[in-house]
């Protein structure tokens, strides 16, 4: 965006665990290779779960570009720890410059956080909305559904794109305050009155007991019945780029 090469919790590890021979084991490769990625300026970190802050990847990135690294309040310590000093804690609703043309906003999510048996909710999560441009992107992170919807669609009424997840979420009775199910995400694509919003966080690693397919059929499912004539909500597949979203 603007000049600018961003990544959202990004993991190019095998596994999203505290170690590397155990724990969920990614189904397929990364969509670009490691050694493809062009300078990476920034990074932001919705939260401090090992499928959404990998370490073994941050500091790669940290290695390779040096990117500055956004995360909720209470995560810099853990980056700080692997040697990574240009770090920016936020609070939710809180805005600041990405550059001459970006500005980064931390926004509410439903969600929680823990990397250990000891430090449950010790540290924040969020989303994040990057405005500029010729419009908003919202990042939603991990989430349930809940008011924060309205509260970010009455504040950024220009959503152009709406990063939304709809994978993990089977047993519903457990996952549902902490993840979308594909309906709820289209409830939200709604509610933010986006122009496009694209799925995110299924198929790469099993996380619930919903299967390797069952979130994108859901959501294809979800969508015969919806109207959507002045949007559109993408499924993508692994690798594949969509460059006309405005």
């Amino acid at each position: 965006m603007e000049g600018l090469n961003i990544l959202v919790d990004p993991i190019w590890s095998k596994r999203c665990s505290p170690v590397s021979f155990a724990g969920p084991k990614r189904v397929h490769a990364p969509g670009i290779r490691f050694e493809d990625l062009p300078h990476i300026d920034v990074i932001l970190i919705t939260h401090n779960h090992y499928d959404h802050m990998d370490i073994p990847t941050l500091k790669r990135l940290h290695k390779a570009f040096a990117p500055r690294i956004y995360v909720p309040l209470g995560n810099r310590r853990t980056l700080k720890r692997h040697g990574m000093n240009d770090v920016v804690e936020m609070d939710w609703w809180q805005e600041l410059p990405l550059n001459g043309s970006l500005t980064l906003t931390c926004v509410p999510a439903k969600h929680f956080s823990a990397r250990g048996m000891w430090d449950h909710d010790k540290a924040l999560w969020s989303g994040f909305v990057i405005e500029g441009g010729p419009g908003a992107v919202y990042v939603a992170g991990d989430t349930g559904f809940g008011p924060h919807f309205d509260q970010i669609a009455q504040r950024f009424t220009n959503i152009s794109v709406a990063l939304l997840p709809i994978g993990a979420f089977l047993p519903e009775w457990f996952m549902a305050p902490h993840h979308l199910s594909p309906g709820d995400a289209l409830r939200a694509h709604d509610i933010l009155n986006a122009h496009t919003s694209i799925a995110a966080h299924f198929g790469t690693f099993p996380l619930g007991d919903d299967g390797q397919h069952e979130p994108e059929e859901a959501l294809a499912e979800a969508l015969k019945n919806h109207d959507m004539e002045t949007s559109r909500f993408l499924l993508p597949h692994p690798g594949e780029v969509f460059t006309d979203l405005h």
